[in-house]
C-alpha cells in the first residue's frame, strides 16, 4: 500500500513544515546580453555578528550627584583691567593731584605772608624802637646818641653844636624843663625805606599840655633814623 504523503515517481517532497533554504546569502547577477563570457557570481560579504547583551543587565546611569559643577575662577592680578576702570583711576590720581598743588600754594602763601606780616611787624618795632631812643637822648642831653640816630637837618643841627656849647645849653635847658617828652607812640606807618609816625608830646614844665607831633625816618645804614620831626 502506497503512502499517500509519497509522491509519484519514488521520490519524496521535503519537509513541508522545514524553511525554505535562503538564496540570499550568494545572489547571482546575469550580465547583460552581448557580453562575452559565463555568468560571474559575487560573494556578500558578511556582516559582523551583533553584540547581544545579556537581559536583564542593568545599563550604566550617570549620577547627577557627580556632576562637575561650574567652578569661579579668582580674576588674577595681572589680567587686564577694563579701560572705564583706568579711566577712574587716573581722574582720581589727577584730583589728588590737584588737591595737593592747593594745599602746597596755600601754605606756601601763608609762609610768605607771615614773613611779610613779622618783617613789617619789625621794621614798625624798629622805629618805634628809634623814637624812644631819641626822647631819652633828648632828656638826658646825649649828643652822640642824637648824632647817631639823626639824618639830614636834623643831625646837622646837632652836628653844628661842639661838646662845651652843647652842655651848656642842656643844663639851661633842663633846669627851666624846656624840653618836649613823648608820652606815646600811636601810629606807625612803613614804605619800604621811609616811615611816618605820629605822637602825643608834652613839654616838661606843662605835661597837662599835650600836643601831637610827627617824625619822619629813613632806613639808612641798617638803621632807622630821625631826619624831621615837627
Amino acid at each position: 500500500m502506497s503512502n499517500p504523503t509519497e509522491p509519484e515517481g519514488g521520490k519524496q517532497d521535503p519537509n513541508p513544515d522545514a524553511p525554505e533554504a535562503d538564496d540570499s546569502a550568494k545572489r547571482r547577477f546575469t550580465a547583460p546580453s552581448g557580453f562575452d563570457g559565463s555568468t560571474q557570481i559575487i560573494e556578500s560579504v558578511p556582516e559582523p555578528p551583533t553584540e547581544i547583551f545579556a537581559a536583564g543587565a542593568p545599563t550604566e546611569m550617570i549620577d547627577s550627584t557627580k556632576m562637575a559643577a561650574p567652578q569661579v575662577i579668582p580674576p588674577r592680578d595681572d589680567a587686564p583691567k577694563p579701560p572705564g576702570a583706568r579711566r577712574s583711576w587716573g581722574w582720581v590720581i589727577a584730583v589728588v593731584l590737584v588737591i595737593a598743588a592747593l594745599v602746597a600754594l596755600a601754605v606756601l602763601g601763608t609762609v610768605l605772608l607771615t614773613r611779610g606780616g613779622a618783617n613789617a611787624t619789625s621794621q614798625e618795632d624798629q622805629v618805634r624802637s628809634t623814637i624812644e631812643s631819641f626822647d631819652a637822648a633828648i632828656q638826658k642831653g646825649d649828643l652822640a646818641t642824637l648824632r647817631g640816630i639823626t639824618c639830614g637837618a636834623t643831625r646837622e643841627s646837632y652836628v653844628n653844636y661842639d661838646d662845651r656849647s652843647w652842655t651848656e645849653t642842656h643844663k639851661r635847658v633842663a633846669a627851666a624843663k624846656q624840653y618836649p617828652v613823648v608820652a606815646s607812640i600811636d601810629e606807625v606807618v612803613v614804605v619800604d625805606d621811609h616811615a611816618e609816625a605820629n605822637v602825643t608830646t608834652f613839654m616838661a614844665n606843662a605835661p597837662q599840655t599835650r600836643s601831637t607831633r610827627s617824625f619822619d625816618l629813613q632806613f639808612r645804614d641798617d638803621q632807622w633814623k630821625i631826619c624831621q620831626n615837627g
